[in-house]
């Protein structure tokens, strides 16, 4: 059975990305369909806050993409030697509190210890940060992008806990997506499952893949990778065969193979 995953593939250098794997190794055929492109902005004052550690209780991270941000100043030689040198060590004196596996493991290739990888979504992170940060410390710092949820924010602001962000990338429509959806629902037919990874995801691609499906999609069955991607499917009409208990291929993976398999009884 086929399953297409609205989403960007893993940098190649990684090898095979983990859920076309993970689908794999329970006889899925998935395919992977970039829908979003990012454009990156204010990297001077991503680096120029970066480079005053002492003034930060710690970092929040809450998508890859920030960490993309911070890579992208630091591939300026004389911004790498600062990090290598000190900010990296005095950066590490204080927790980076991170949302998932994702962004932790790219927390770790700048050199961070990331903290809070199980939380899985913004809220379970916003409680795990309140459980461990006293009120009127030192504000986090909080790279993110133009169209980040406010439910961290709002908490850590309930309960007096200083959060600075700083929005580094602009979240737009992948310039091909309308094209590798027609060339996927003609050349390949109509999968099985369809897996949404973002609200952003959603809101580009429903109404093409409502035009491609017609009367058939009420055969699809549709995932979403965490519950703030199932509120916004369900906002928009799509009913959610599986929500991943947690962000990771084992369970998204896991979650398909029981929807369909209900399906199929």
């Amino acid at each position: 059975m086929k399953v297409l995953l609205l989403k960007d593939p893993k940098d190649k250098d990684s090898g095979p990305d983990p859920y076309i794997k993970e689908l794999g190794l329970y006889g899925f055929e998935a395919t992977l369909i970039p829908v979003l492109s990012f454009e990156f902005v204010s990297l001077e004052s991503l680096f120029e806050k970066l480079s005053h550690p002492e003034c930060y209780g710690g970092l929040v991270f809450t998508s890859p993409r920030a960490l993309e941000a911070i890579k992208l100043c630091l591939k300026e030689n004389s911004k790498n030697e600062a990090w290598s040198k000190s900010l990296k060590q005095r950066w590490n004196t204080k927790p980076a509190y991170v949302v998932g596996k994702a962004t932790a493991s790219l927390v770790e290739e700048i050199g961070l210890t990331p903290q809070g990888e199980k939380s899985g979504n913004a809220e379970k992170l916003a409680e795990y940060i309140c459980s461990r940060e006293k009120p009127n410390s030192s504000a986090l710092l909080f790279p993110c992008g133009a169209l980040k949820r406010e439910v961290l924010p709002t908490v850590l602001r309930e309960k007096g806990i200083p959060l600075e962000s700083l929005t580094v990338y602009q979240t737009t429509q992948h310039a091909d997506l309308q094209e590798s959806l027609s060339s996927y629902f003609s050349q390949q037919g109509f999968p099985a499952s369809i897996v949404f990874f973002s609200p952003s995801g959603v809101r580009f691609c429903l109404q093409h893949i409502q035009k491609l499906s017609g009367d058939l999609i009420y055969h699809i069955k549709f995932a979403a990778i965490g519950p703030t991607t199932a509120e916004a499917m369900e906002a928009a009409g799509i009913p959610v065969s599986c929500t991943a208990e947690s962000p990771t291929p084992q369970d998204l993976a896991a979650g398909i193979q029981k929807a369909l398999h209900l399906q199929n009884c």
